[in-house]
């Protein structure tokens, strides 16, 4: 059989048998967050918006089993599966199911989930100025939690920004001084949103995600928040709920870490007047925490390992861009997986290393893996 929806670019044979109890790579279904600051930009890329409605958040891979009433609405947030023998179940269950071959040793979270939350970000309006827990402040409040996460931007509007961390010289008085007067943005680092490149957040730098900019985030699954600044005045609206101390504490201040710029050098080449697709492809290794690795796929009709080294762990797959995608299994242990753009899959550990994307023209693919 030749191509990938249509574009015949990859020649692969499809497995005739499937064997229900084998692992296989788990298509997930989004979960929609409205949110005051979304907008509507996630219908391109795949998601089903109500008539109206203001999506900021699509949780592409969650395993809590409950969450902040700000941040998740207070309900629990379980990724159900969309595909194959385990179609209609959790990734909870296919955890249970699958043991070690799901997590390859890898611990889980806390409360015994998936340890990563993955989700697409749309920002019509500036997300509230936020920080996380730093690493002091978690170890003396057991209720607190780290939450490191890293954005890889997928659209930004001219101008956009992404707000990162304290100008030089700014102290603890000095922010504590703008949050009770309300100037926070004027003593926060400010750089322009880039399309294709990522910014990581260390749990404890004071952040925010610009108007304009729609992003694919990669965290740890903890939502402990203290918000410092939340636009009231900019939008019109009533500000929701500051958390000065608790900010002033957990803020750092030494310098946030600089963007790495992935090459899509492949995914981006137009294509001749009636020629062929450009062939091949490129991988960035965009973030590297103590949690996670994130790497960036640009490909166009070419075949790509989806883990590279000594990875053991499982890997959360999402293409935000693609012609035609597929995660196909070197061995033929499983049946190919067809995906659209803007679609996710969890790969178990056990299955990883033999996984490939088959890319179709102008794929980017997000990789990421748990440490």
């Amino acid at each position: 059989m030749l191509g990938i929806s249509g574009f015949f670019c990859i020649e692969h044979t499809m497995n005739e048998t499937t064997n229900e109890s084998s692992m296989y790579p788990l298509v997930l279904e989004p979960i929609l967050k409205e949110k005051v600051w979304g907008g509507r930009r996630l219908a391109g890329f795949g998601k089903v918006l109500g008539e109206g409605a203001m999506v900021g958040e699509s949780w592409e891979l969650a395993d809590l089993s409950s969450t902040s009433a700000s941040g998740g609405g207070g309900e629990a947030a379980i990724s159900v599966i969309a595909n194959g023998s385990m179609k209609g179940k959790t990734v909870r269950d296919a955890i249970s199911a699958w043991g070690d071959g799901m997590m390859g040793g890898v611990a889980l979270s806390d409360e015994g989930g998936f340890p990563l939350l993955v989700k697409y970000l749309d920002a019509r309006e500036h997300l509230s100025v936020q920080v996380h827990p730093s690493v002091e402040y978690a170890a003396a409040h057991a209720e607190a939690h780290l939450k490191t996460e890293s954005w890889y931007v997928l659209e930004a509007e001219p101008g956009s920004v992404i707000y990162k961390g304290m100008k030089d010289g700014v102290t603890w008085a000095d922010l504590q001084a703008a949050i009770e007067n309300g100037t926070v943005p004027e003593v926060m680092k400010s750089m322009p949103a880039v399309v294709g490149e990522c910014h990581t957040l260390v749990s404890g730098t004071v952040h925010a995600l610009g108007a304009g900019v729609l992003v694919a985030e990669v965290q740890t699954p903890s939502d402990t928040t203290y918000r410092v600044y939340d636009w009231a005045s900019e939008y019109g609206r009533e500000g929701r709920e500051l958390h000065i101390a608790q900010a002033v504490e957990c803020a750092l201040f030494e310098d946030a870490s600089d963007g790495v710029m992935a090459d899509l050098s492949i995914s981006s080449a137009k294509m001749g007047m009636g020629g062929p697709p450009k062939m091949g492809s490129v991988r960035t290794r965009v973030s590297g925490t103590d949690f996670y690795t994130m790497d960036v796929i640009s490909a166009s009709c070419s075949e790509v390992a989806i883990v590279e080294g000594d990875s053991s762990g499982p890997v959360v797959l999402m293409v935000p861009v693609t012609m035609g995608a597929s995660v196909a299994s070197k061995s033929g242990g499983f049946d190919e997986v067809m995906l659209e753009a803007g679609q996710s899959v969890l790969i178990s550990a056990g299955i990883a290393g033999d996984c490939v994307l088959r890319a179709g023209p102008g794929t980017v693919a997000v990789v990421a893996g748990v440490v």
